[in-house]
């Protein structure tokens, strides 16, 4: 199997870049998207919404809009020449429903560009890295809570875009080991539920292996987390994998259930384990790079890349 190797980087933002704004998966409140584009032009940017961000599926209520209009709204914006990034509005449901109807070719064609989202953007993750070979940020949606409403969430992104180079060493204080330990790789992960949907696709990930795992969930009960776990583990895509990093589980249940489940799951892998790292769906979500490489530390409860997100 083919271990983890390290994607191709974007170039990082300067004030007046235009970035888009995409809706992938679940319908977009209005105000909180005009909250969101509020603070990008704060930053300096240039937001440029997508045509069929506001849309909601004329059946299906929980879907931003048709598959193909949504799938066609990430390709012309990330081929489009005077976009610099692609901003998802909002996680839900829908990355996966339309992710074949994307034109990897016109992307790979395009180049790198800034990605930002989780949750169920973590469809799109995997999608850019293993289709196209290229790096992405697991962070803060323009149109969700945390984002409008954490300063920390807010700079942690607003750095990652501008000042690569400052936000190298990623951890909150909540930070802890699981599984003592120190180890190099490239990262990958999200949202460990739809990792494990992901599995069996035509274009999934089929190994891990030399890579930097990072996990996190929300809404999903310690006997589902055991399932997805127990499914990640039985499909051989973590054998091999150097390390994990783990985030929030918000709504899985008490922590103290959650976390048996986790060290039970996680902790035969032999590899360190580092939990509360701060990213996902808690109150501060930091911005994780996907697809470089660093060094998960279990001792200082860090993960340290080594080299800047963006060019």
């Amino acid at each position: 199997m083919t271990p983890v190797s390290p994607p191709a980087r974007a170039e990082r933002l300067a004030p007046g870049a235009r970035v888009a704004v995409v809706a992938p998966s679940g319908p977009v409140p209005e105000e909180r998207l005009t909250a969101g584009l509020d603070i990008l032009r704060g930053w300096g940017l240039e937001p440029v919404v997508a045509p069929h961000v506001l849309d909601t599926h004329p059946t299906l209520g929980h879907l931003a809009g048709a598959d193909l209009a949504r799938a066609r709204d990430l390709t012309e914006a990330w081929c489009d020449p005077t976009v610099s990034a692609v901003l998802c509005a909002r996680g839900g449901f829908g990355a996966q429903r339309m992710v074949d109807l994307v034109d990897w070719q016109a992307i790979r064609a395009a180049g790198p560009k800034a990605f930002v989202g989780y949750s169920d953007v973590t469809a799109l993750h995997e999608a850019f890295a293993v289709r196209a070979g290229f790096a992405t940020l697991h962070g803060p949606m323009v149109a969700a809570g945390t984002f409008l409403s954490d300063p920390r969430t807010q700079e942690s992104l607003r750095a990652t875009l501008f000042e690569p180079g400052t936000v190298l060493t990623l951890g909150l204080d909540t930070a802890r080991a699981l599984v003592p330990g120190r180890a190099r790789g490239v990262t990958l992960g999200g949202c460990a539920s739809l990792l494990a949907a992901d599995l069996g696709t035509p274009h999934g990930r089929t190994s891990a292996r030399g890579g930097l795992l990072l996990l996190e969930d929300v809404g999903e009960e310690p006997y589902r987390l055991d399932r997805i776990l127990t499914q990640l583990l039985r499909s051989g895509l973590l054998d091999g994998v150097v390390g994990i990093g783990l985030g929030s589980w918000e709504e899985c249940g008490p922590y103290e259930e959650v976390r048996a489940v986790l060290a039970d799951r996680l902790g035969g892998l032999g590899v360190p384990v580092v939990e509360e790292l701060g990213f996902g769906h808690s109150t501060t979500a930091l911005t994780l790079p996907l697809g470089l490489p660093a060094v998960l530390d279990a001792d200082t409860c860090t993960l340290t890349l080594e080299e800047p997100a963006l060019r």
